[in-house]
This record gives C-alpha cells, structure tokens and sequence, in this order.
C-alpha cells in the first residue's frame, strides 16, 4: 500500500499528516470529553470516542510501520481535550491516557494549545509537556488555526485543525457527509511588505469521532485562515479508515 500525498513530503494517513522528510506525526483536534459535554446538556450519547480514537490511531500507527516510515515526532494541533472550563475526571484520566498511549510511539510529543486548551496546562505539566502556539520546521508551519500568527519567511506551507472540514458527497438523491482534508492557498502579507506572498494551506479534519465536522458546501466557516478563495480549495475525502478519495475543488461540488 502506498500512503497518498497531499503535497510532496506530506503524507495522508487516515485522519491524520506524515511529514516524511521531519519524520513527523501530526494529529488534528481530538475534543476528549466531547460526549460527557453533549451528556450535561441532556443529549444522551454514549461515551464510545475514547477508545474508538486509541483503535484509530492504532490503525494508523500500523498504516506507517507497513510503509516503514519512523515517526520520530508527534505533534497534537490543538483542541485535545473539549471543555473550555473545569476539567472533569473522566477528562483527566482519558487525557493523560492519551498522552501516555501517544509517548509510547514517540515520546518527542508537542501540544500545540487550540481555543479549546484553555485548561489544558495542568494536564500538560503532569507530563513535563509545554504547550506552544505553534511548530516552525522551516518549509512548514503548523498552528491550530483559530488566530493569524506571525508566519516565518522561511514558510512555504501552512498546517492547521479549527476548521474541522467535512464535505456532503451525493448522488442527487440522498447525500452522505464524510470528513476531508482541503488544500489551497492563502495570503500573507509581511510586515513592511507591500506584496503579499502566497502560502499553501492544508486543513485538517478533527479527529472527533462522534461528529464529522463542519460542512464546508453549506455552513460558514470560523477560521481567519478560509475567509477568502475557498471554492479553489482541493478536497481530500476521508471515505473510511485508511482510504483517501481525491474530489477535485469545492466549486466543483457544489456544481453537482
């Protein structure tokens, strides 16, 4: 089998980015602890997600070992775990379970805080883990997404979660929503610059698996990162574990 590109040297592995020449795992938002908020709002769901994202982050852990590609580095994009406010037990106890199941492939691991982070700090500390706002490996920047930041000159492709894009895939009689990676540009202006200079961006899809997302054909997307050009973005389906389906641009979809 061989993993699809998204870009030469960035490797779609189910849900999540391999950057092969950093030897680099990058995986989106996770929301650990989404259910038990849907639960104190009276929705009743079971509490399933924790140990279906350890089985789908094993699969991808083998995805990589059959095409012999290390992974020297983890990076988490944000939005680990879901509650803005106080962190429940059942928070603490999944998150730190997370961690750990993570350090065990790579104990290189960075937290990148997501707007969900807010009280991720005491967790992060319990594992001598800093939390950062974003990652430069020079040709590639990684942030969550929910703000601008200053992009390195250095930077030829921007990486963020936030978005949590999904894309409604149908026939014209009954249509299914499926989470996707997007690729397009985006425009940074330099300070002191008069010309802008023109960035690919990817944006990755949540690792959230109670809901597929945002879908980026009829709902208003959050991120500063998609206000402009989104119909020229390339998407990516995530069909089903491990199976990438290439759909062209969203102007395309939306034509059908």
């Amino acid at each position: 089998m061989t993993l699809p590109t998204i870009k030469k040297d960035i490797l779609l592995v189910d849900l999540t980015l391999y950057l092969r020449k950093h030897k680099t795992l990058i995986i989106p938002d996770v929301h650990i602890g989404y259910e038990e908020a849907l639960n104190k709002q009276g929705i009743l769901v079971p509490r399933f997600q924790f140990n279906d994202i350890i089985k789908r982050v094993e699969g991808i852990f083998l995805l990589l070992r059959k095409e012999k590609l290390p992974i020297e580095r983890i990076v988490l994009i944000g939005d680990v775990k879901h509650e803005f406010g106080a962190i429940s037990d059942e928070e603490w106890r999944n998150t730190l379970k997370f961690l750990d199941f993570l350090q065990k492939e790579s104990p290189d691991m960075i937290l990148i805080k997501g707007n969900h982070d807010t009280m991720l700090g005491p967790i992060a500390n319990r594992r001598n883990l800093k939390l950062v706002d974003s990652v430069d490996l020079r040709e590639v920047f990684i942030c969550h997404g929910d703000k601008i930041h200053r992009i390195p000159p250095t930077a030829k492709t921007i990486i963020i979660g936030h978005e949590h894009p999904a894309a409604s895939i149908g026939d014209g009689i009954r249509s299914e929503v499926f989470k996707c990676f997007l690729k397009g540009t985006w425009k940074s202006r330099p300070a002191g610059k008069l010309l802008k200079r023109k960035l690919d961006l990817i944006v990755m899809p949540s690792l959230n698996l109670v809901t597929e997302g945002t879908d980026v054909l009829k709902e208003e997307l959050l991120s500063p990162f998609l206000q402009e050009n989104l119909d020229a973005f390339e998407v990516f389906v995530v069909a089903q574990p491990g199976e990438i389906l290439y759909f062209k641009k969203i102007k395309d979809l939306r034509m059908k």
